[in-house]
């Protein structure tokens, strides 16, 4: 019985034996296969990274072929460029000097009847030397020289100096309340900024840059509801006046500054107001005192692409640019006493210099123009000629 029982427990030990293996050798194959399977995976994943080494490099090597194409295109653009820029100022010499010697003719309003040219006798010498006295009879004929003062400030501005003073003063922006004045150009040009003029508040901010200042009087213009027109005291800090413009349709006087509604000159006979009417640009004489419309004239000046303009001797010099901004040019010259002739009325192109004029002021002392040009306070001083009308006789009575 013992014998039986230990065969029988032989057998089953050996049968249990025998699964085991049988469970080993499918555990082993299934490794292997794993192992196989990773393998193929392995091997296949290397060949994708070789196959990308080898795309990469074709690329770098393509890419620096390109980069050493452009570099050289580059060079090459450069060069025409340069080239270019050599003809440009060619060109611009070439302009100058046939805009020199065949001007367009500019527009101007003419006189109806030219005066006859009488012998001149010791009576009409008299008069014509007390005339020339009594009245301004000169007209623009060329910009002498300019000068570059200082670069500060906005882009838009005006500076104006006291023709009744060596004052000068600075009107930063085109909206604004407080100005700088300062002793001199000298004083302006040796300053390091404008907080080293003396500053003055305004009780209202201006509008535009169409600012006058005679005899220690500052006309500016300030937008409400209406145009109004300040007249404020520079010493005293006080208004002394005020006047509402009549001016129904509120347009800038130059497209190429909107911000300008009106633009204010003072001169020796006055102040003069330019304003606009549909698209022309008009002129009105005021009374300085009072403030109150004297005459008031249709000029044949457009205001589309006008940038400013200044007044010299009872005659307006329109001046025009284009977009984008190249040389500024007196264009439209309009006289009061309708006695500029078109053969006489002068076409002065500005020295081209950064973009364009934001404000001109005539000082008839000085016989100059100070000019705002994108930051820069500019100095022009004109060449001016005697008018055709006041160096011919006057007729007989």
């Amino acid at each position: 019985m013992k014998a039986g029982f230990f065969f029988s427990v032989l057998l089953s030990m050996l049968a249990q034996l025998s699964q085991a293996q049988y469970q080993y050798q499918n555990l082993m194959n299934y490794l292997e296969s794993r192992m196989a399977a990773l393998e193929e995976r392995i091997a296949s994943w290397q060949e994708q990274n070789n196959r990308y080494n080898t795309d990469l490099k074709q690329f770098k090597n393509q890419a620096a072929d390109l980069l050493h194409k452009l570099g050289s295109e580059h060079e090459k653009l450069r060069e025409e460029l340069e080239g270019a820029g050599v003809r440009v100022d060619r060109v611009e010499k070439e302009m100058d000097y046939i805009e020199t010697k065949y001007p367009p003719k500019p527009c101007v309003k003419a006189v109806d009847k030219m005066l006859e040219q009488k012998p001149v006798t010791k009576e009409r010498k008299k008069k014509d030397e007390f005339f020339e006295i009594s009245v301004c009879v000169d007209i623009v004929s060329s910009i002498r020289a300019m000068k570059i003062v200082k670069r500060l400030g906005s882009t838009k501005g005006a500076w104006t100096k006291d023709s009744k003073t060596a004052k000068v003063y600075v009107f930063n922006g085109t909206s604004e309340d407080t100005l700088y004045e300062f002793s001199s150009v000298k004083e302006l040009s040796a300053s390091s900024g404008m907080s080293k003029g003396k500053q003055i508040t305004l009780p209202m901010a201006w509008n535009g840059t169409g600012h006058a200042v005679y005899d220690g009087f500052l006309y500016y213009v300030t937008e409400r509801s209406e145009l109004q027109v300040i007249k404020f005291h520079l010493e005293n800090s006080s208004v002394v006046d005020s006047a509402v413009l009549p001016v129904q349709d509120q347009l800038s006087v130059y497209s190429f500054n909107p911000e300008t509604m009106v633009d204010l000159i003072a001169d020796e006979e006055g102040l003069w107001a330019l304003y606009t009417v549909g698209d022309t640009i008009n002129l009105a004489k005021m009374d300085s005192d009072t403030l109150d419309i004297e005459q008031m004239w249709e000029t044949s000046c457009s205001r589309n692409n006008a940038e400013a303009a200044f007044f010299v001797c009872g005659t307006l010099y329109v001046v025009y640019n284009t977009r984008p901004p190249s040389r500024s040019r007196v264009q439209c010259v309009f006289d009061v006493n309708d006695m500029v002739t078109p053969g006489e009325a002068p076409l002065v192109y500005f020295p081209r210099r950064y973009g364009g004029h934001s404000s001109l002021k005539y000082n008839p002392v000085e016989k100059q123009v100070y000019a705002w040009d994108d930051g820069y306070q500019i100095l022009y001083r004109m060449a001016l000629k005697k008018k055709l009308w006041a160096i011919m006789p006057p007729p007989e009575e």
